[in-house]
């Protein structure tokens, strides 16, 4: 099987940029023979490629990457690890499926930081919680009010804030209302990815830079790179995101969206003062699809990350990151009008995976071939634990939270393209009229 589409990672990844330099570990070469093959080395790959080596410390495992940690598409997030839950509601259904998911990250978050101390991952990793604001009366009404009510019957702790209260609190004086929920971890997540990566078991070795560009799976798994390089395993997991189609699993299934962030230059002391002097901040918006994304680091830089899009192609030219970054810069001026010499450093573009029906790609999909794949938009805990818990599938090893994760279901099919397309482009158009003002 040929694989068509490949990861084009631009290195303009800010997260990545203002770090060290790292240099990444070799390309595979020559024909290499494993017990394992984990295939992608984001947040699932890593988590399953470590977990692998736990179970089986005598076992070989090769994680192949495409490109380099801190450069893909997990390092290109927001760098939120967010233990709420996106559903609101107090409908049973809800508060079960709810239950479920805080089970789930906080699992993940605890494998993270456990990871992170013991390894001594410098990646600004900081519990300050989150706030999720509405711009409007009406945002507040239709998206916090819900997920009050929702975290009240769960009995967990969250916080009104006024108006007033966020402008002091975040230095801008655009939004109507926020509910602040104490559990989330901010991040850099390139710095996090690459000490996942540089932390591995010795039993895993990590290739990067080898994109496959085919795939056989037969009497056991084999792939060649773009290198001319080849790799044979019996078993195989798949941390491949919207590029498992290519491996001819969840075909319709998996919906490839991007998202556009850009990062500042740090604030003067002078301009940090301007804001207000705050500490770290996250925001999450009520509409994701419509509002930004914001954050303030550790080292006085504002991060904002908008125009969530479908973009099957997997790719986005430069051409249209500068104008991104124009955009985002407005944004900034209209939301921080107190710090008129603050410009856009970076900007980049991150993909994530979508289900039509939410579901993420997980378990086994073959005899010899288990997923981790398709994280809905919530890679630093969702892809964390699927990794884990694949790799636990597949060595046979018991595990609670994996009836929690196979409840969530699989992914359901989307309609035929290009019928599916011209379908998101009119709700897209319409989503953005009737939401406008959360923007």
């Amino acid at each position: 099987m040929h694989i068509k589409r490949l990861p084009r990672n631009d290195k303009t990844n800010g997260w990545n940029v203002i770090l060290p330099y790292r240099e990444p570990k070799a390309a595979l070469e020559g024909d290499v023979r494993a017990d394992w093959l984990v295939l992608g080395g984001g947040y699932a790959g890593l988590a399953a490629a470590r977990r692998l080596a736990e179970h089986q410390p005598d076992a070989s495992i090769a994680l192949v990457d495409a490109g380099e940690m801190g450069e893909s598409a997990s390092a290109r997030n927001s760098g939120f690890a967010i233990d709420i839950p996106h559903v609101t509601g107090s409908a049973q259904a809800q508060l079960d499926g709810a239950q479920r998911y805080l089970r789930m990250s906080r699992a993940a978050l605890g494998h993270l930081e456990d990871l992170v101390q013991r390894h001594d991952i410098d990646c600004d990793w900081t519990k300050t919680g989150k706030y999720q604001t509405a711009v409007t009366a009406r945002g507040k009404r239709v998206y916090l009010d819900p997920m009050a009510e929702m975290l009240a019957t769960l009995n967990e702790p969250h916080e009104w804030k006024s108006a007033d209260e966020l402008a002091a609190r975040l230095g801008t004086k655009h939004f109507h209302a926020g509910l602040y929920t104490p559990g989330c971890i901010l991040l850099n997540p390139a710095a996090l990815t690459r000490g996942l990566a540089d932390s591995l078991p010795e039993n895993v070795t990590l290739y990067e830079n080898s994109p496959v560009i085919e795939f056989t799976r037969e009497n056991g798994i084999k792939v060649r790179t773009a290198g001319g390089a080849s790799l044979f395993a019996p078993k195989m997991i798949l941390a491949t995101n919207a590029f498992t189609e290519e491996f001819g699993f969840y075909r319709m299934r998996l919906i490839p969206f991007h998202a556009h962030a850009s990062l500042t230059r740090p604030l003067s002391a002078a301009e940090h003062t301007a804001l207000g002097s705050p500490e770290p901040w996250g925001i999450t918006p009520a509409n994701a699809f419509v509002s930004i994304t914001m954050r303030y680091t550790s080292d006085r830089r504002i991060l904002i990350r908008q125009d969530i899009n479908y973009r099957p192609s997997l790719y986005v030219n430069p051409a249209e990151q500068q104008i991104v970054k124009q955009r985002h810069q407005k944004l900034f001026a209209e939301r921080f009008p107190q710090l008129p010499d603050v410009t856009m450093e970076h900007t980049w573009t991150g993909f994530v995976c979508l289900s039509y029906n939410h579901a993420p790609g997980f378990g086994r999909v073959a005899s010899n071939v288990w997923a981790a794949v398709c994280q809905n938009a919530i890679g630093v805990t969702q892809g964390t634990l699927s990794g884990l818990l694949a790799a636990d599938m597949a060595c046979e090893v018991e595990n609670p939270l994996i009836a929690d994760m196979e409840s969530i279901g699989t992914p359901c099919l989307r309609p035929p393209r290009p019928f599916f397309d011209v379908g998101v482009a009119i709700r897209n158009a319409w989503h953005n009229w009737r939401e406008g003002d959360e923007a």
